[in-house]
C-alpha cells in the first residue's frame, strides 16, 4: 500500500505542478484573446474544435488505455500498432480536410472551411503520437509529462497571444492546438521512437480489441453526448449566444480538467497492477472519492456565489450574458470531478463494458435534456439547468453500476459515507455566502472577489481541522521547525 501511496503521490504531484501552472498561463491566454476577439469569432472556432474533436476520438480508437492496460504487448507489436495510427492519421485528416465544405455550408460560414482545413493537421499528428504518449502513463514517467505540457503550454500560449496582437484574428484561435499537437508528438516520438511497417498491424490490434472496443465506443458517445449542445447552439440559436455559453462551459469544465486531470491520469497506470484485486481497488477508490469531494463540492458553493466577479475579471464586461449560465453549471462541478473518476477504474479493472453502458445511459439522458433546453425552453440558461440534471442522475447510476458490477455486488454504503463530511461543509458555506452575496452586492467585483474568497478559506481550513480530516497547524508547526 505504500508503494501504491508513494506512486500515485508522486504523479499526482508532477502532474499538478504542469497543471496548475497551466492553468495560469492558459487564463492570461484567455483574457488577452477574450479582449481582442468577439463573441462570434469563439463560437466559430468552438463549432471547429468540436468536429474536429469528434474526427479525433477514431485515431485513438481506445488503443491508448489498451497499451496502458495490456502487459504482454512486445516492441514488435507496438510497432504494429504505430503503423496503424499513420495510416489511420492520413486517411481521417483528409477526411476531416474534405468535410471542411458540407461543414461550412450548413452553418453559412465561410471562415469555418478554412478552419476545419487548417485543423486536419492536427489529427494526423495527434493519431502517430498515440503509442509513444501511452508509453510514458504505462512506464509511469509523470515527471516527463509533465515538463512536456509546460513547456508546450508556454510556446503556444505565447504564439496565440503574439498573433492576436499582430492582427490575426481569430485564427490565434488555432494557433495554439496545431502547434501543440506538433510539438508533443516531436518530444513524444524522441522519447519513445517507433519503426513504422508496411502493415495495418491487424494482428496486435486483435490482441487489445476487447479492451479498446468498448473503450471506443464509450469514446464516441461520450463525447457526443458532451458537444452536441454547442452544435445545435451554434446552428439554432447563433453564433453569438455560442460563444457565450462556449466562455461559460469553459470556466466550468477549468476546476473539472484542471482537479481531475491531475488524478485521474495516475489512477489508470498505478491501480492498473490490481486488476485482479477488486477489494483493494475499491477501497483505494473510495478515499481517492472522499478527497475529490472534500475538493469539489465545496468549490461548486464557492463558484456559485462568485460567477459575476470570476466571469468579468476574466474576461470582461462584454462577457456578461455569460454570467447566469456559468452560475448554474458551476453546480454540477462536484458531481463531475468525482464522475470523471470514475472510467479510470473502470479502466484499472478491465471492465470497459461497464464504462460503456454508463457513457451509453450518460449519452441518451444528457441528449434528451440538450433537446429539452434548447427546443422546449429556448434559453441558454435552461439548457444548463437541464445538463445539471442530467448529471446528477448519471453519478447515481454510474457509480450503482461500479458497485453492482465492476466491483461484484460490493455494499454501496462506505462510498456514500465518504460524502457526508463534505455535503456538511459545503451547506456551512452556503449558510454563510448566501447572506453575504446580498450585503456586498453591487460593490467593486474585486473587493466581493476577496471577501467571499477569504471566506471560503477560513471556513473550509477551520473544518477540516477541527474535524480532523487534515492537520493543518501541525503541518504548519513542523514546516516551520524545519
Amino acid at each position: 500500500m505504500t508503494d501504491i501511496k508513494k506512486e500515485i503521490f508522486s504523479g499526482v504531484f508532477y502532474t499538478a505542478v504542469a497543471k496548475y501552472s497551466g492553468i495560469i498561463i492558459s487564463l492570461v491566454v484567455a483574457g488577452v484573446l477574450a479582449r481582442l476577439l468577439s463573441p462570434d469569432d469563439f463560437g466559430v472556432v468552438a463549432i471547429a474544435t468540436v468536429i474536429i474533436g469528434f474526427f479525433g476520438i477514431f485515431t485513438d480508437m481506445g488503443i491508448s488505455p489498451a497499451i496502458v492496460q495490456n502487459k504482454e504487448l512486445t516492441k514488435s507489436d507496438l510497432s504494429d500498432i504505430f503503423s496503424f495510427t499513420i495510416w489511420m492519421g492520413i486517411l481521417l485528416a483528409l477526411l476531416f480536410f474534405g468535410a471542411s465544405w458540407p461543414i461550412s455550408a450548413w452553418y453559412g460560414s465561410p471562415i469555418l472551411r478554412t478552419l476545419c482545413q487548417l485543423l486536419a493537421i492536427n489529427l494526423f499528428f495527434a493519431s502517430i503520437n498515440i503509442v509513444p504518449n501511452a508509453l510514458f502513463y504505462k512506464n509511469k514517467e509523470f515527471k516527463y509529462i509533465a515538463w512536456r505540457s509546460f513547456l508546450v503550454q508556454i510556446a503556444t500560449g505565447a504564439l496565440a497571444v503574439g498573433v492576436a496582437l499582430a492582427g490575426a484574428g481569430l485564427y490565434a484561435l488555432i494557433v495554439s492546438p496545431i502547434l501543440s499537437s506538433m510539438l508533443i508528438w516531436g518530444i513524444s516520438f524522441r522519447r519513445y521512437p517507433q519503426q513504422m511497417r508496411l502493415t495495418l498491424g491487424l494482428e496486435s490490434l486483435r490482441k487489445i480489441f476487447s479492451y479498446s472496443a468498448y473503450q471506443f465506443l464509450f469514446n464516441v458517445i461520450n463525447y457526443f453526448s458532451r458537444n452536441l449542445d454547442k452544435l445545435l447552439i451554434g446552428k439554432y440559436m447563433g453564433m453569438s449566444p455560442l460563444g457565450y455559453y462556449e466562455k461559460s462551459y469553459r470556466l466550468m469544465m477549468l476546476p473539472l480538467q484542471n482537479i481531475t486531470q491531475v488524478i485521474t491520469p495516475v489512477m489508470h497506470p498505478v491501480l492498473s497492477d490490481f486488476q485482479n484485486d477488486l477489494e483493494r481497488l475499491s477501497s483505494s477508490y473510495e478515499k481517492i472519492v472522499r478527497f475529490l469531494a472534500f475538493i469539489g463540492l465545496p468549490l461548486s458553493v464557492v463558484l456559485f456565489f462568485t460567477a459575476q466577479e470570476v466571469t468579468l475579471i476574466i474576461f470582461g464586461d462584454q462577457w456578461m450574458p455569460s454570467v447566469p449560465v456559468f452560475r448554474i453549471l458551476s453546480l454540477s462541478v462536484g458531481i463531475q470531478i468525482m464522475l470523471s473518476s470514475s472510467g479510470s477504474i473502470f479502466q484499472a479493472s478491465g471492465d470497459t463494458r461497464s464504462l460503456f453502458i454508463c457513457g451509453l445511459f450518460s449519452s441518451i439522458l444528457n441528449v434528451s435534456g440538450m433537446l429539452i433546453g434548447i427546443f422546449f425552453f429556448g434559453t441558454l440558461e435552461a439548457l444548463a439547468a437541464c445538463i445539471c440534471i442530467t448529471f446528477t442522475i448519471n453519478f447515481v447510476q454510474c457509480y450503482w453500476q461500479m458497485y453492482h458490477v465492476t466491483f461484484k455486488r460490493r455494499s454501496l454504503i462506505p462510498f456514500v459515507s465518504q460524502l457526508r463530511s463534505p455535503l456538511l461543509i459545503s451547506l456551512l458555506l452556503v449558510a454563510v455566502l448566501l447572506p453575504v452575496n446580498q450585503f456586498v452586492n453591487g460593490m467593486n467585483i474585486f473587493f466581493t472577489l476577496c471577501v467571499k474568497g477569504l471566506l471560503f478559506l477560513i471556513i473550509f481550513g477551520c473544518y477540516i481541522q477541527f474535524t480532523k480530516e487534515y492537520d493543518i497547524v501541525g503541518t504548519i508547526k513542523n514546516w516551520i521547525k524545519r
